[in-house]
């Protein structure tokens, strides 16, 4: 019996990937990524939810942001905090994280031991920002002893100080290769499967 993946969709808010203000240039991207992605982890959890002839493959983990009032955007309950992709209602193996730091595992000091008691020992992530919390996320599940893989292509960010969100996505990516994350094209994870 192989062990169940949990996969972070983390903070593709209405901030950051619709509002044609305040999104990312890069946000159909990842949207378009992250909606294949998800189209192949839930034909796996659907597959195991009708059967149970399987073993659970995977949870999925919706990350939402919250800045407290007066630090950001992503207030409570507003347009701009709500998530683009949200767990489907009674499907128990998908699951709504809410966070107020970058590190989704900081602000959630028992997610750790929720996935590890569920058999978890591989979190696959993706979302909007690359150098914020999607990096910080990633790090913090490989110091909780998880292995890490990120998928290249379906994580970005806004382009600041000269830099594009392509190239702080290169840097990203090689800085958590440094800790020991697999870094995966998205393409190459649907067409395996979950």
């Amino acid at each position: 019996m192989t062990n169940p993946t949990a996969l972070f969709v983390i903070d593709i808010q209405n901030d950051n990937a619709t509002d044609p203000a305040t999104r990312v240039r890069t946000a159909d991207r990842v949207k378009d990524a992250g909606n294949r992605i998800l189209r192949s982890a839930r034909l796996a959890l659907d597959t195991y939810r009708d059967t149970k002839t399987t073993a659970l493959p995977i949870l999925i983990i919706f990350v939402q942001h919250e800045d407290l009032p007066g630090k950001g955007t992503l207030l409570r309950d507003t347009e701009a905090w709500k998530l683009v992709f949200e767990p489907r209602p009674g499907v128990e193996e998908e699951i709504l994280v809410q966070k107020t730091t970058r590190n989704t595992f900081e602000t959630n000091p028992e997610l750790a031991d929720m996935l590890k008691s569920q058999g978890v020992s591989e979190i696959v992530a993706f979302g909007i920002q690359s150098e914020c919390c999607v990096e910080s996320t990633c790090r913090g599940a490989r110091e909780e002893g998880f292995d890490v893989t990120l998928l290249s292509g379906a994580h970005s960010t806004y382009d600041v100080e000269g830099k594009s969100a392509e190239d702080i996505e290169v840097e990203v990516e090689s800085r958590l290769r440094e800790v020991g994350v697999k870094i995966e094209a998205w393409e190459d994870t649907v067409a395996r499967g979950f």
